[in-house]
Protein backbone atom coordinates (compact mmCIF):
# COMPACT_ATOMS: atom_id res chain seq x y z
CA UNK A 1 0.00 0.00 0.00
CA UNK A 2 1.09 3.33 -0.71
CA UNK A 3 2.44 5.05 2.66
CA UNK A 4 3.31 8.75 3.00
CA UNK A 5 3.01 9.13 6.62
CA UNK A 6 7.02 8.85 7.60
CA UNK A 7 7.76 10.60 3.67
CA UNK A 8 6.14 13.56 5.34
CA UNK A 9 7.67 13.25 8.70
CA UNK A 10 11.21 13.33 6.94
CA UNK A 11 10.45 15.83 4.40
CA UNK A 12 9.02 18.16 7.46
CA UNK A 13 12.66 17.59 9.38
CA UNK A 14 14.87 17.99 6.51
CA UNK A 15 13.01 21.21 5.66
CA UNK A 16 13.83 22.78 8.89
CA UNK A 17 17.34 21.74 8.47
CA UNK A 18 17.37 23.64 5.31
CA UNK A 19 17.75 20.10 2.74
CA UNK A 20 14.48 20.07 1.29
CA UNK A 21 16.26 19.66 -2.01
CA UNK A 22 17.62 16.54 -0.90
CA UNK A 23 14.57 14.52 0.28
CA UNK A 24 12.22 12.50 -2.32
CA UNK A 25 9.09 14.27 -3.60
CA UNK A 26 6.25 13.17 -2.16
CA UNK A 27 3.16 11.68 -4.58
CA UNK A 28 2.15 14.93 -6.81
CA UNK A 29 -1.25 15.64 -5.75
CA UNK A 30 -2.23 17.60 -9.03
CA UNK A 31 0.33 17.56 -11.87
CA UNK A 32 -1.66 18.48 -15.14
CA UNK A 33 1.07 17.00 -16.94
CA UNK A 34 -0.03 13.68 -16.67
CA UNK A 35 -3.73 14.13 -17.55
CA UNK A 36 -6.15 16.13 -19.76
CA UNK A 37 -9.27 17.67 -18.31
CA UNK A 38 -12.53 18.29 -20.26
CA UNK A 39 -14.81 20.21 -17.97
CA UNK A 40 -18.61 21.43 -17.74
CA UNK A 41 -19.81 18.45 -19.86
CA UNK A 42 -23.75 18.61 -19.65
CA UNK A 43 -24.92 15.14 -19.38
CA UNK A 44 -28.63 16.01 -18.66
CA UNK A 45 -31.14 18.33 -17.84
CA UNK A 46 -34.11 17.03 -16.02
CA UNK A 47 -37.12 19.59 -15.11
CA UNK A 48 -34.19 22.51 -16.82
CA UNK A 49 -31.91 21.39 -13.85
CA UNK A 50 -28.60 21.23 -15.79
CA UNK A 51 -26.19 18.23 -14.38
CA UNK A 52 -22.44 18.50 -15.51
CA UNK A 53 -19.21 16.53 -15.04
CA UNK A 54 -16.19 16.90 -15.25
CA UNK A 55 -13.94 14.14 -17.19
CA UNK A 56 -10.10 13.17 -16.91
CA UNK A 57 -7.83 11.19 -18.65
CA UNK A 58 -4.43 10.17 -18.39
CA UNK A 59 -1.92 11.10 -21.13
CA UNK A 60 -0.16 8.35 -20.24
CA UNK A 61 -1.18 6.86 -23.66
CA UNK A 62 -2.93 3.82 -23.35
CA UNK A 63 -5.74 2.73 -25.73
CA UNK A 64 -8.35 2.74 -22.97
CA UNK A 65 -8.54 3.24 -19.02
CA UNK A 66 -10.56 1.88 -16.22
CA UNK A 67 -13.27 4.45 -15.25
CA UNK A 68 -13.94 5.73 -11.83
CA UNK A 69 -17.17 7.51 -11.51
CA UNK A 70 -17.00 9.87 -8.03
CA UNK A 71 -20.18 11.03 -6.52
CA UNK A 72 -20.10 14.04 -3.90
CA UNK A 73 -21.54 14.03 -0.77
CA UNK A 74 -23.52 16.75 1.30
CA UNK A 75 -26.47 14.92 2.97
CA UNK A 76 -28.09 14.89 -0.47
CA UNK A 77 -28.99 18.48 0.45
CA UNK A 78 -25.78 20.67 -0.14
CA UNK A 79 -22.49 20.56 -2.19
CA UNK A 80 -21.90 19.83 -5.54
CA UNK A 81 -18.70 18.13 -7.38
CA UNK A 82 -16.14 20.77 -6.56
CA UNK A 83 -15.65 19.38 -3.06
CA UNK A 84 -14.48 16.23 -4.92
CA UNK A 85 -12.25 18.14 -7.58
CA UNK A 86 -9.00 17.89 -5.72
CA UNK A 87 -9.97 14.04 -5.21
CA UNK A 88 -10.56 13.23 -8.80
CA UNK A 89 -7.50 15.30 -10.07
CA UNK A 90 -5.43 13.08 -7.23
CA UNK A 91 -6.01 10.11 -8.31
CA UNK A 92 -5.77 10.65 -12.17
CA UNK A 93 -2.47 12.25 -11.30
CA UNK A 94 -1.47 9.11 -9.45
CA UNK A 95 -3.34 6.14 -11.10
CA UNK A 96 -3.85 4.81 -14.87
CA UNK A 97 -8.41 5.74 -14.49
CA UNK A 98 -10.64 8.04 -16.45
CA UNK A 99 -11.83 9.76 -13.58
CA UNK A 100 -15.45 11.52 -13.85
CA UNK A 101 -16.72 14.03 -11.21
CA UNK A 102 -20.12 14.07 -11.21
CA UNK A 103 -23.19 16.24 -10.28
CA UNK A 104 -27.00 15.42 -9.11
CA UNK A 105 -29.62 17.45 -8.15
CA UNK A 106 -30.37 18.13 -4.28
CA UNK A 107 -32.98 17.93 -2.33
CA UNK A 108 -33.18 21.17 -2.17
CA UNK A 109 -33.27 22.17 -6.02
CA UNK A 110 -36.11 23.46 -7.61
CA UNK A 111 -37.41 25.31 -4.82
CA UNK A 112 -36.65 22.31 -2.28
CA UNK A 113 -39.17 19.73 -4.32
CA UNK A 114 -36.13 17.28 -5.68
CA UNK A 115 -37.03 13.92 -4.08
CA UNK A 116 -34.87 11.36 -3.10
CA UNK A 117 -35.38 8.48 -6.13
CA UNK A 118 -35.16 11.29 -8.71
CA UNK A 119 -31.56 12.51 -7.04
CA UNK A 120 -30.35 8.77 -7.18
CA UNK A 121 -32.20 8.34 -10.41
CA UNK A 122 -29.85 11.15 -11.33
CA UNK A 123 -26.86 8.64 -10.33
CA UNK A 124 -27.92 5.68 -12.59
CA UNK A 125 -28.58 7.83 -15.47
CA UNK A 126 -24.81 9.59 -14.72
CA UNK A 127 -23.72 6.16 -14.85
CA UNK A 128 -25.35 5.32 -17.69
CA UNK A 129 -24.33 8.38 -19.68
CA UNK A 130 -20.64 7.23 -19.18
CA UNK A 131 -21.20 3.93 -19.78
CA UNK A 132 -22.66 5.23 -23.58
CA UNK A 133 -19.94 7.92 -23.68
CA UNK A 134 -16.83 7.36 -22.12
CA UNK A 135 -14.93 5.59 -24.87
CA UNK A 136 -14.40 9.35 -26.76
CA UNK A 137 -12.58 10.42 -23.60
CA UNK A 138 -10.41 7.10 -23.96
CA UNK A 139 -12.37 5.39 -20.68
CA UNK A 140 -13.61 1.29 -20.96
CA UNK A 141 -17.20 1.27 -20.37
CA UNK A 142 -16.91 -2.37 -19.67
CA UNK A 143 -14.19 -1.44 -16.81
CA UNK A 144 -16.63 1.03 -14.21
CA UNK A 145 -15.94 1.68 -10.23
CA UNK A 146 -18.18 4.24 -8.83
CA UNK A 147 -17.12 6.20 -5.68
CA UNK A 148 -18.24 8.62 -3.48
CA UNK A 149 -18.54 10.08 -0.01
CA UNK A 150 -21.30 9.81 2.79
CA UNK A 151 -24.70 10.57 0.37
CA UNK A 152 -21.84 10.14 -2.60
CA UNK A 153 -21.47 6.65 -0.95
CA UNK A 154 -24.96 5.75 -0.47
CA UNK A 155 -25.55 6.46 -4.40
CA UNK A 156 -22.58 4.66 -5.23
CA UNK A 157 -24.44 1.45 -3.37
CA UNK A 158 -27.43 2.00 -4.63
CA UNK A 159 -26.09 2.06 -8.51
CA UNK A 160 -24.27 -1.81 -6.90
CA UNK A 161 -27.18 -3.42 -4.96
CA UNK A 162 -30.37 -1.73 -6.98
CA UNK A 163 -29.11 -1.26 -10.46
CA UNK A 164 -31.20 -4.14 -11.21
CA UNK A 165 -34.20 -2.11 -10.17
CA UNK A 166 -35.45 -0.10 -13.11
CA UNK A 167 -38.85 0.33 -14.56
CA UNK A 168 -40.61 3.30 -16.17
CA UNK A 169 -44.12 3.28 -14.10
CA UNK A 170 -43.20 5.53 -11.84
CA UNK A 171 -41.28 5.33 -8.44
CA UNK A 172 -44.36 5.37 -5.99
CA UNK A 173 -46.54 2.81 -7.49
CA UNK A 174 -43.25 0.17 -8.22
CA UNK A 175 -40.36 1.36 -5.91
CA UNK A 176 -38.40 1.04 -9.41
CA UNK A 177 -35.91 3.99 -10.62
CA UNK A 178 -36.05 5.66 -14.17
CA UNK A 179 -32.37 7.14 -14.85
CA UNK A 180 -32.67 10.56 -15.55
CA UNK A 181 -30.52 9.32 -19.11
CA UNK A 182 -30.95 6.55 -21.00
CA UNK A 183 -29.26 5.55 -24.05
CA UNK A 184 -31.12 6.21 -27.01
CA UNK A 185 -33.80 3.96 -27.85
CA UNK A 186 -33.45 1.96 -24.80
CA UNK A 187 -36.20 1.55 -22.15
CA UNK A 188 -35.52 1.53 -18.03
CA UNK A 189 -36.65 -2.06 -18.47
CA UNK A 190 -34.59 -3.18 -21.04
CA UNK A 191 -31.53 -1.74 -19.46
CA UNK A 192 -32.07 -3.36 -16.35
CA UNK A 193 -32.79 -6.63 -18.59
CA UNK A 194 -29.15 -6.42 -20.20
CA UNK A 195 -27.30 -5.45 -17.02
CA UNK A 196 -26.79 -2.22 -17.57
CA UNK A 197 -25.92 -0.52 -14.70
CA UNK A 198 -23.58 -3.54 -13.67
CA UNK A 199 -20.67 -2.27 -12.52
CA UNK A 200 -17.22 -3.93 -11.79
CA UNK A 201 -15.77 -2.23 -8.71
CA UNK A 202 -17.05 0.24 -5.95
CA UNK A 203 -15.14 2.41 -3.33
CA UNK A 204 -18.11 3.46 -0.41
CA UNK A 205 -16.39 5.89 1.69
CA UNK A 206 -17.88 6.72 5.09
CA UNK A 207 -21.52 5.98 3.23
CA UNK A 208 -25.08 5.71 4.50
CA UNK A 209 -26.67 2.46 3.53
CA UNK A 210 -30.02 2.63 5.99
CA UNK A 211 -31.97 5.62 4.87
CA UNK A 212 -35.04 4.06 7.10
CA UNK A 213 -32.78 4.02 9.63
CA UNK A 214 -31.75 7.80 9.39
CA UNK A 215 -35.31 8.94 8.75
CA UNK A 216 -36.30 7.41 11.83
CA UNK A 217 -33.39 9.42 13.62
CA UNK A 218 -34.85 12.73 12.28
CA UNK A 219 -33.91 13.21 8.78
CA UNK A 220 -37.07 14.87 7.85
CA UNK A 221 -36.78 17.44 10.95
CA UNK A 222 -34.96 20.02 12.24
CA UNK A 223 -32.79 17.60 14.00
CA UNK A 224 -30.96 17.60 10.78
CA UNK A 225 -28.52 20.13 9.78
CA UNK A 226 -28.32 19.74 6.54
CA UNK A 227 -31.55 21.79 5.57
CA UNK A 228 -31.01 24.65 7.66
CA UNK A 229 -27.38 24.70 5.53
CA UNK A 230 -29.36 24.53 2.42
CA UNK A 231 -31.22 27.53 3.25
CA UNK A 232 -34.56 25.03 2.83
CA UNK A 233 -36.99 24.26 5.14
CA UNK A 234 -37.14 20.30 6.55
CA UNK A 235 -39.76 17.82 4.57
CA UNK A 236 -41.00 14.51 3.94
CA UNK A 237 -37.90 13.19 0.97
CA UNK A 238 -40.15 12.40 -0.93
CA UNK A 239 -42.99 14.81 -0.69
CA UNK A 240 -44.17 16.76 2.17
CA UNK A 241 -47.42 14.54 2.66
CA UNK A 242 -45.31 11.33 2.88
CA UNK A 243 -43.71 9.59 5.59
CA UNK A 244 -41.51 6.77 7.03
CA UNK A 245 -44.47 5.21 9.07
CA UNK A 246 -47.34 5.33 6.22
CA UNK A 247 -44.76 4.56 3.02
CA UNK A 248 -41.79 2.71 4.40
CA UNK A 249 -41.84 0.53 1.25
CA UNK A 250 -40.13 3.81 -0.45
CA UNK A 251 -37.86 4.14 2.52
CA UNK A 252 -36.74 0.63 2.12
CA UNK A 253 -36.11 1.14 -1.71
CA UNK A 254 -33.21 3.58 -0.78
CA UNK A 255 -31.85 1.86 1.40
CA UNK A 256 -29.31 -0.61 0.37
CA UNK A 257 -28.78 -2.54 3.24
CA UNK A 258 -32.01 -4.26 2.42
CA UNK A 259 -30.81 -5.24 -0.76
CA UNK A 260 -28.07 -7.42 -0.32
CA UNK A 261 -28.23 -10.32 -2.52
CA UNK A 262 -26.90 -13.99 -2.00
CA UNK A 263 -23.89 -14.47 -3.94
CA UNK A 264 -25.33 -17.53 -4.98
CA UNK A 265 -28.18 -15.45 -6.92
CA UNK A 266 -26.01 -12.53 -7.65
CA UNK A 267 -22.73 -11.78 -7.00
CA UNK A 268 -21.69 -7.90 -6.47
CA UNK A 269 -18.09 -6.38 -7.62
CA UNK A 270 -15.46 -6.07 -5.11
CA UNK A 271 -16.36 -3.06 -2.49
CA UNK A 272 -13.62 -1.08 -0.37
CA UNK A 273 -15.39 0.53 2.83
CA UNK A 274 -13.96 3.11 3.95
CA UNK A 275 -14.67 5.48 7.69
CA UNK A 276 -12.69 7.47 10.15
CA UNK A 277 -12.48 6.01 12.85
CA UNK A 278 -14.06 9.06 15.00
CA UNK A 279 -16.69 10.06 12.88
CA UNK A 280 -19.53 11.06 14.31
CA UNK A 281 -21.90 11.11 11.58
CA UNK A 282 -21.41 8.06 10.01
CA UNK A 283 -20.30 5.77 12.92
CA UNK A 284 -18.00 3.24 12.00
CA UNK A 285 -19.79 0.78 13.38
CA UNK A 286 -23.22 1.18 11.33
CA UNK A 287 -20.58 0.46 8.36
CA UNK A 288 -19.29 -2.41 10.57
CA UNK A 289 -22.30 -3.82 10.07
CA UNK A 290 -22.72 -3.47 6.47
CA UNK A 291 -19.57 -4.96 5.61
CA UNK A 292 -20.94 -7.90 7.56
CA UNK A 293 -23.67 -8.23 5.95
CA UNK A 294 -22.21 -8.29 3.08
CA UNK A 295 -19.49 -10.75 4.05
CA UNK A 296 -22.48 -13.08 5.15
CA UNK A 297 -23.82 -12.91 1.67
CA UNK A 298 -21.12 -14.38 0.27
CA UNK A 299 -19.44 -11.08 -1.85
CA UNK A 300 -16.22 -9.72 -1.51
CA UNK A 301 -16.05 -6.78 0.61
CA UNK A 302 -12.68 -4.96 2.05
CA UNK A 303 -12.44 -2.17 5.10
CA UNK A 304 -9.93 0.27 6.32
CA UNK A 305 -10.75 2.44 8.98
CA UNK A 306 -8.84 5.73 8.83
CA UNK A 307 -7.37 6.42 12.70
CA UNK A 308 -7.87 9.08 14.26
CA UNK A 309 -10.10 11.06 11.55
CA UNK A 310 -14.09 12.09 11.17
CA UNK A 311 -15.61 12.60 8.19
CA UNK A 312 -15.37 14.00 5.11
CA UNK A 313 -11.65 13.54 4.68
CA UNK A 314 -11.81 13.30 1.21
CA UNK A 315 -12.98 16.66 0.55
CA UNK A 316 -10.97 19.61 -1.08
CA UNK A 317 -12.63 22.61 0.90
CA UNK A 318 -12.37 22.15 4.82
CA UNK A 319 -15.40 23.19 6.58
CA UNK A 320 -16.61 24.29 10.12
CA UNK A 321 -17.35 20.84 11.32
CA UNK A 322 -14.26 19.47 10.69
CA UNK A 323 -10.46 20.14 11.10
CA UNK A 324 -9.22 17.76 8.00
CA UNK A 325 -6.78 19.74 5.72
CA UNK A 326 -6.68 17.57 1.96
CA UNK A 327 -3.01 17.65 1.41
CA UNK A 328 -2.49 16.14 4.96
CA UNK A 329 -5.26 13.94 5.25
CA UNK A 330 -6.81 12.87 1.65
CA UNK A 331 -3.79 11.49 0.43
CA UNK A 332 -3.14 8.47 2.83
CA UNK A 333 -6.99 7.49 1.98
CA UNK A 334 -6.76 8.43 -2.02
CA UNK A 335 -3.63 5.72 -1.99
CA UNK A 336 -5.40 2.93 -0.08
CA UNK A 337 -8.00 3.63 -2.82
CA UNK A 338 -5.96 3.60 -5.49
CA UNK A 339 -4.57 0.00 -4.27
CA UNK A 340 -7.91 -1.24 -4.20
CA UNK A 341 -8.39 -0.55 -7.39
CA UNK A 342 -5.60 -1.74 -8.93
CA UNK A 343 -6.11 -5.16 -7.46
CA UNK A 344 -9.30 -5.01 -9.48
CA UNK A 345 -7.85 -4.07 -12.49
CA UNK A 346 -4.78 -3.77 -13.05
CA UNK A 347 -3.95 -7.12 -10.79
Amino acid sequence: MRSIGSISVAIALACLLGACAAVPALPAHDDPARYRGVYDVVWAAPDGVELEMDIFTPTSGKASYPVVVIFHGGGWLINDRSIMNRAARYLVTNGEYVVANVDYRLLSDSGNSVTLDEVVADAFGAVLWIKEHVARYGGDPQRIAVTGDSAGAHLSAMVVNLGSRLGSAGFRETRAFEPTFLPPGRTAEQVADAGGLDVQAAVLNYGVFDFLGITRAGFESVLNPFWWLSGSLPRGVFGKDINAKDRTDLYVAVSPVFHIPQASERTLPPQLLTVGSDDWIVRPESVVAYRTRLEKAGHDVRFWVYGGRSHAYLNGPPNIWFSHQFRSDAPQALDVMLDFLDSVFHP
